[in-house]
C-alpha cells in the first residue's frame, strides 16, 4: 500500500537553523531538517538562523545563505535586520526579510525599521498579540503604510484568544496575510481563518526546527479545508508572494512534478 504525496510544492513560510539557549532543539542541523522534510513531503522552506535572531545577524545571515547554497531548492533565506545594528541588508538571493520585534525590543512600526520597508521585499515577522512590540494592531498599521510590502504576520498573533482579531485587523490590508505555525495552531482554527479572511491570505509554516515539522505539516494536511484552498495555503500563497524569488531546480525538477510514492503504509509519514 502507498500513500500519495500533494503534487503541487509545499511550501514552509516559517522555519530556523541552529540552536537557541532557552529552548531544546533535538536537532538544530539542516541535513535533519531537510530528511522531515523529505519524510513528509515539504519542498522548501524559508528560514532565518537563531544566530541572526539572536545576538549576530551579519554572522547569522551569512550562515543561513552558506546553508541554502549546501541544499539547491529546499531553503529560503529570511535575512535578519535587527534595527539596532542597522543590519546589512541585501536584494537577492533570499526570500526576503525576517523581523522579531520582541528579541529584539523594537515596536514592528518604529522608524528604525524604515530600512527594510523602503527594500520592498516580502518581510515575515514574529506576531504576538498583546505584546508592545507586536501585536497584530500594529502589523495593520504598517501595513496600511507600506500597502506595496508583502507582509507576513508569524504565528498569527501566537495565542487564540487572538486569533479572530488577527484575523480581524488583516482584513482591510491586502498585502497582509496570516503565517499559521504555533504550538497552539489548529486545523479547526486553519479552516476558519481561511473563512473569515480568504485561504488566500494564509500561509502555512511550522516554525521547524523548534517545532516539530510533521506535526505543523499535519495541521493544515488534515485541516477541514477544500483541496483548493489546501492547496493555496500549503504552498500556491507564498510561491505567488515570492514570484522569481522562488525559483530552484528542485522545484521543478521531474521528482515533484507528480504525485512522490512512499514505501509500505507503515512507512509513511505520521505528521
Amino acid at each position: 500500500m502507498t500513500r500519495r504525496l500533494p503534487q503541487a510544492p509545499v511550501l514552509d513560510a516559517h522555519g530556523h537553523i541552529g540552536t537557541w539557549p532557552d529552548f531544546l532543539i533535538p536537532d538544530p542541523s539542516a541535513e535533519g531538517l531537510v530528511a522531515t522534510m523529505d519524510r513528509v513531503g515539504v519542498t522548501a522552506m524559508g528560514v532565518s538562523h537563531l544566530l541572526a535572531v539572536g545576538p549576530d545577524a551579519g554572522r547569522g545571515n551569512r550562515l543561513a545563505m552558506e546553508t541554502a547554497a549546501r541544499f539547491p531548492g529546499r531553503f529560503g533565506v529570511w535575512q535578519v535586520y535587527n534595527p539596532h545594528h542597522r543590519t546589512p541588508l541585501v536584494s537577492d538571493g533570499v526570500w526576503g526579510v525576517k523581523l522579531h520585534p520582541d528579541v529584539h525590543q523594537c515596536p514592528l512600526d518604529d522608524p528604525r525599521y524604515e530600512p527594510v520597508w523602503r527594500l520592498g521585499l516580502p518581510v515575515l515577522a514574529h506576531g504576538q498579540t498583546d505584546s508592545p512590540w507586536s501585536d497584530p494592531a500594529r502589523f495593520a498599521a504598517v501595513a496600511a503604510r507600506h500597502p506595496d510590502v508583502p507582509l507576513l504576520m508569524g504565528h498569527t498573533g501566537l495565542w487564540p484568544y487572538g486569533f479572530d482579531r488577527a484575523a480581524r485587523l488583516a482584513a482591510g490590508h491586502p498585502n497582509l496575510h496570516l503565517e499559521v505555525c504555533g504550538s497552539r495552531m489548529t486545523g479547526r482554527w486553519i479552516a476558519r481563518l481561511a473563512a473569515t479572511i480568504g485561504a488566500e491570505r494564509v500561509l502555512f509554516g511550522s516554525d521547524a526546527c523548534f517545532l516539530d515539522l510533521r506535526t505543523g505539516y499535519g495541521r493544515v494536511a488534515l485541516a477541514p479545508l477544500t483541496e483548493a484552498d489546501r492547496a493555496l495555503i500549503q504552498g500556491g500563497n507564498l510561491a505567488r508572494l515570492l514570484g522569481p524569488r522562488l525559483l530552484g531546480p528542485r522545484l521543478h525538477g521531474p521528482r515533484l512534478h507528480g504525485p512522490r510514492l512512499l514505501g509500505p503504509a507503515s512507512e509513511s509519514p505520521r505528521p
